[in-house]
């Protein structure tokens, strides 16, 4: 790699993808390299930092769409941050357009790098604990089994597998990160079947009711959107040759049940 990085951000204008940016705008390096360039492309404009150390070119696009995956790498980023997708209660809702989003745009983002010469990023892919359907006894360990209960965790399933293929074939090296539920998110509520995690915190805060649609003794995993950023940069300077070709890890988690988060609130 050169010593100037360009670095490609899917799914810029969500959560994670701005308070991505808004890291990197601060800290501009990754694994001790500037960052030179920042490539952000989502279906709605991307919000850019002024102040960004680096040049930042925002576009509109849909991966799924033919030829919008082959310009998002046109300038052969060194790393792509795959965040882009339909959240899980959308997919599960709107199968078509879940599908087609979170499989469909990302074989073609990943075949886009495939076909293109001399090119090997390293590729960041969030994934999900939907994965693993659940709720299970016990930790839940990289190597678990995956039994997605969503149409979104068999979506991200795949992805999963496609990352590793195309990482074990060489067409580019590859991590996927399963992230726990993102708690707390700020701002309004997303169609994300686990907001009201976010939700039973958020909207009592700000002097509002919150839905709760299960019980106070369901016990899940959260981490934080702070951790989360944490997980994407780690991910991006990883030694993939230690993971063994499994490159897809779940994420350390605070797991509770409601009932503890409606304690900690009060």
């Amino acid at each position: 790699m050169s010593d100037n990085i360009h670095v490609l951000i899917t799914g810029a204008a969500g959560m994670i993808g701005q308070k991505l940016l808004a890291r990197l705008a601060r800290e501009p390096r990754i694994g001790g390299k500037p960052i030179e360039r920042m490539t952000l492309v989502d279906v709605e404009a991307p919000q850019t930092p002024k102040d960004a150390p680096f040049k930042v070119i925002s576009r509109t696009g849909d991966l799924s769409l033919p030829g919008e995956a082959s310009a998002a790498v046109a300038d052969n980023p060194q790393y792509v941050f795959h965040l882009a997708g339909v959240v899980s209660g959308e997919a599960e809702t709107d199968f078509e357009k879940g599908y087609r989003v979170n499989i469909d745009g990302t074989r073609f983002l990943f075949d886009a790098i495939r076909n293109r010469e001399d090119y090997k990023p390293r590729v960041i892919f969030t994934s999900s604990a939907a994965v693993y359907g659940g709720p299970f006894e016990g930790s839940v360990t990289d190597d678990f089994h995956l039994t997605p209960h969503s149409s979104y965790g068999v979506a991200k399933a795949i992805g999963e597998q496609l990352l590793a293929d195309y990482s074990r074939r060489g067409f580019f090296d590859g991590v996927g990160i399963r992230l726990p539920a993102i708690t707390v998110r700020p701002g309004k509520p997303n169609k994300a079947a686990s907001g009201f995690f976010s939700g039973i915190i958020r909207e009592p805060l700000a002097g509002q009711s919150a839905m709760l649609p299960i019980g106070e003794d369901t016990l899940h995993s959260h981490a934080s959107p702070r951790t989360a950023i944490g997980y994407l940069l780690h991910a991006a300077t990883l030694d993939t040759n230690e993971l063994d070709q499994r490159p897809n890890l779940m994420m350390p988690a605070v797991a509770c049940t409601i009932a503890e988060q409606i304690e900690a609130l009060r």
